[in-house]
C-alpha cells in the first residue's frame, strides 16, 4: 500500500516497524527502507528485500542528537558537525556504545555505526512514533538507482515490503554525506559539501582512506546503476541518448542553467528516464555531460562514477 500525509497512517506505519515489518519512508535525500534496528530478523529482511550484501553496513535513523547519544560516542568534531547540520542530509560514523542493543547486521560486525537525523517531517513523525532506532538504506534493489519518489520504491520493491509513506519527491535527491573517524574524514560525499563541513570545523578534513571492505554505506565500486551502460564526461551529443548539463544539445538535462543543486535533485530520476530513452533508442548505453567537481558536484560525480563502473 502507499500512504499519504496523514498522522493516523504514519502511526500505523510506526506500528508496522515495531512489529518487525519493513516500511519505506521519505527523507530529504532519498526514500529509505526502514526496519527496527534492534530486531535481528527485521534487519535481515532489509538485506533480503534489497538483495544487499551483508558486509555492507546500514545507517540508523534517529529523531535528534539526544537519541543518538544512546547508541554512539561522539567525538568533538562529530559533535560540532551534528550541531551544525542535524537534522539534515548528513550521517556520522561513530564508535558504538557497548550497550547500544543494535543488531550486528546493522554494523556489519564493526565497532562503529552510521547515525543520521533526517529533516523530512514525515521521517521525523515516523521516528518519534516508532520510538525505535530505524535502520534504513535506500529503498531500492541493491546496486540500482536510488528512489526519490514513492513510485520509484514500488517499481523496485513491490511485494517485498509492508508499506510506503508517500511524501512526494525528495528535495535533495542524493544520499547523505557521511563523515567519520578521528581525525574526521569524508567517507561518502552527499548532501553536505566537504567545503561546508570544513568551514564549520575551522580546518581541512583529513585525507580519506580507501577501505578494503566498506566501513560506511555507499562505498561499493558499482552502485546506483541503471540497466544501460553509462559513458561519462561526453561533451557533445552523438547517436546515443545524452544527459546534459548547462546549455548544450541533449535528450534530457540535469540542469539547463548549470545549477548543481538542481542537478543533484534531478540525478536519480533523470538516470531512470535515460534508461527508458536508451531502451527506446535501441542503443546499449547513454552518455553524460561533464559535471563540475566542486560543492555538491563532488557527490554527483561520485554517484555517476559508481553508476558507470563495471558491473560485478
Amino acid at each position: 500500500m502507499t500512504f499519504q500525509l496523514d498522522k493516523t497512517q504514519i502511526a500505523h506505519a510506526a506500528k508496522l516497524l515495531r512489529d518487525g515489518e519493513l516500511v519505506a519512508f521519505p527523507t530529504e535525500t532519498v526514500y529509505g527502507l526502514g526496519a527496527d534496528a534492534t530486531q535481528y530478523q527485521s534487519v535481515a529482511r532489509i538485506f533480503e528485500a534489497k538483495n544487499r550484501p551483508s558486509f555492507n553496513p546500514l545507517i540508523v535513523h534517529l529523531p535528534d542528537m539526544d537519541a543518538a547519544e544512546d547508541y554512539v560516542i561522539f567525538t568533538e568534531a562529530a559533535r560540532t558537525l551534528a550541531r551544525a547540520f542535524w537534522p539534515g542530509p548528513m550521517s556520522l560514523v561513530l564508535p558504538l556504545r557497548h550497550d547500544a542493543g543494535l543488531s550486528d547486521l546493522v554494523t556489519a560486525g564493526l565497532n562503529t555505526v552510521a547515525i543520521r537525523v533526517p529533516a523530512h517531517p514525515i521521517a521525523q513523525d515516523l521516528l518519534r512514533l516508532a520510538d525505535r532506532p530505524i535502520a534504513a538504506p535506500s529503498a531500492n534493489p541493491s546496486g540500482k538507482i536510488s528512489p526519490t519518489t514513492a513510485a520509484h520504491v514500488m517499481d523496485g520493491l513491490r511485494g517485498r515490503i509492508a508499506a510506503v509513506l508517500d511524501g512526494g519527491a525528495c528535495t535533495v535527491g542524493l544520499e547523505s554525506s557521511i563523515f567519520g573517524g578521528d581525525p574526521i574524514t569524508l567517507l561518502r560525499p552527499g548532501g553536505i559539501s566537504k567545503e561546508d563541513a570544513e568551514k564549520v570545523l575551522g580546518h581541512p578534513l583529513a585525507s580519506t582512506p580507501t577501505p578494503s571492505t566498506p566501513n560506511a554505506p555507499g562505498q561499493l565500486a558499482s552502485h546506483y546503476a541503471p540497466d544501460a551502460r553509462v559513458r561519462l564526461n561526453v561533451t557533445t551529443k552523438g547517436s546515443a541518448p545524452h544527459l546534459g548539463f548547462g546549455e548544450m544539445p541533449a535528450d534530457l538535462s540535469l540542469s539547463t542553467t548549470g545549477n548543481l543543486i538542481e542537478a543533484a535533485a534531478n540525478l536519480f530520476s533523470n538516470l531512470r528516464q535515460m534508461d527508458e530513452l536508451t531502451r527506446e533508442s535501441g542503443e546499449d548505453h547513454f552518455t553524460v555531460a561533464p559535471i563540475p567537481d566542486m560543492g555538491i558536484g563532488l557527490a554527483i560525480n561520485d554517484r555517476l562514477t559508481r553508476a558507470a563502473a563495471p558491473r560485478p
